[in-house]
């Protein structure tokens, strides 16, 4: 197409309605066949994505999009050596979206590309799988959700521990008082961080589009303490690791204690090891509190050498009247009871990415997003505690915030936190 792409027609009045008529059908006209998936970004957590929707029946990968083509033409690769067929390539997500043979897409790209992407594949039509955190903002996360609502279309968030059966369980035990009231939940994120060191400002390589990875983020020079990975520790473009592993915790924090955005926020935290260009803190202590449920969060990062927490590195633990739960990772549960802490119900499982993805192809071919496991309102709430928990910490000082409105109270300097100045025409924008 020209200038007046797919996604710019559905933005119009007419082609809205158009196209409603045509993506409210059971399933589009090629998923009776199999479901043609593209992934978008294939540097890390991509090619994830490629090998479960390769174990899959009834899906294929069919591209893969990435603005690095050293990258991309790796991974294209590997998969024609390990699959025996060539795979499409491109690296500009927006031909991606204009195109009527992909129903499905995977954003696996940095963060900050998280909404936008998932957004644009709303208004053009296709299904989406979108990684953790699936906001880089608040404000971002709201819009999701009504790209999702307003263009009919399946959201799965990879927020995979809720679809481990496992997990489930465990959550039916917090619901049904195993450990009695719950009154406290607590989220563990002690990764091994090692220094960044500090990298200068180069010439952006030939094989880069610089401009599309930094797409919503203003502009900037290039520099390796940004590509690849090392983005998550610059504001920019990452969320630290409260943003990073630990919305996987964040979200099993709001499921377990049945919350969403909390009322009081604060944190501390900073640097204490390394001299080096991470901005967002390597430790990280925040408390989320809940007037109305009268219950609370704990949520800490923690880097290098630690303790565990009953056994518990990167996890959750439940507190109750009669006992508590530790979660490990995204596949055990166990629970401990009395003052004895005698060993109560516990249940361990296999990794659930694969299960998680099979769940949203389910959906994709149903049309029944309610039975999705991670749908597109956990991409907003379990990303928003992180948001709202750094926010805390940028500002230093305690945060009083409005679930309703999704604004702090009386308190412009944190509101301005809750979105970002966008570089055109990479704009998340206010109507979807």
């Amino acid at each position: 197409m020209s200038e007046v792409t797919r996604r710019s027609f559905l933005q119009t009045s007419a082609g809205a309605v158009a196209a409603t008529s045509l993506l409210n059908n059971t399933a589009r006209a090629d998923i009776n066949g199999k479901i043609r998936v593209a992934v978008l970004g294939v540097n890390g957590r991509g090619r994830t994505h490629i090998k479960a929707v390769g174990n899959i029946e009834g899906a294929d990968v069919v591209l893969l999009c990435d603005p690095d083509k050293q990258v991309l033409e790796k991974r294209a690769a590997e998969f024609e050596k390990k699959y025996g067929r060539k795979v499409e390539t491109e690296t500009d997500m927006r031909k991606v979206f204009d195109r009527d043979d992909i129903d499905v897409v995977t954003v696996a790209t940095p963060n900050h590309w998280h909404s936008l992407a998932t957004i644009w594949a709303c208004q053009a039509g296709k299904d989406v799988y979108v990684e953790k955190p699936g906001s880089h903002n608040l404000f971002e996360g709201r819009k999701m959700m009504e790209a999702a609502d307003k263009y009919k279309r399946i959201v799965q968030h990879g927020v995979q521990l809720r679809s481990q059966p496992a997990i489930q369980e465990a959550v039916e035990h917090l619901r049904k008082g195993t450990i009695g009231k719950v009154y406290m939940a607590r989220g563990l994120v002690f990764r091994w961080r090692p220094s960044i060191g500090k990298k200068p400002v180069e010439k952006v390589p030939s094989y880069l589009d610089w401009n599309l990875w930094q797409g919503p983020a203003q502009e900037t020079d290039f520099s390796r303490r940004l590509v690849h990975y090392n983005w998550h520790w610059t504001w920019d473009y990452g969320n630290g690791d409260v943003g990073n592993q630990g919305v996987h915790e964040t979200d099993m924090c709001l499921w377990g204690l049945d919350v969403k955005l909390p009322s009081q926020i604060n944190a501390m935290g900073g640097k204490f090891l390394w001299d080096d260009d991470k901005e967002t803190p390597e430790l990280l202590t925040t408390n989320y509190f809940y007037p109305e449920e009268n219950r609370m969060i704990q949520f800490e990062v923690r880097p290098w050498n630690t303790n565990t927490e009953d056994g518990a590195t990167v996890g959750n633990i439940f507190y109750g009247s009669e006992g508590y739960m530790v979660v490990k990772g995204y596949k055990s549960y166990e629970t401990y009871l009395g003052r004895k802490r005698e060993p109560g119900p516990k249940k361990s499982g296999d990794d659930p990415v694969e299960a998680h993805f099979t769940n949203f192809l389910d959906a994709v071919r149903s049309r029944k997003a309610e039975t999705l496991n991670g749908p597109v309102e956990t991409a907003h709430t379990s990303s928003g505690l992180a948001h709202l928990g750094n926010i805390a910490f940028r500002l230093g000082r305690q945060l009083n915030f409005d679930p309703k409105t999704e604004q702090f109270v009386d308190d412009p300097e944190a509101d301005k936190y809750l979105t970002r100045q966008y570089r055109k025409p990479f704009v998340v924008p206010n109507e979807v």
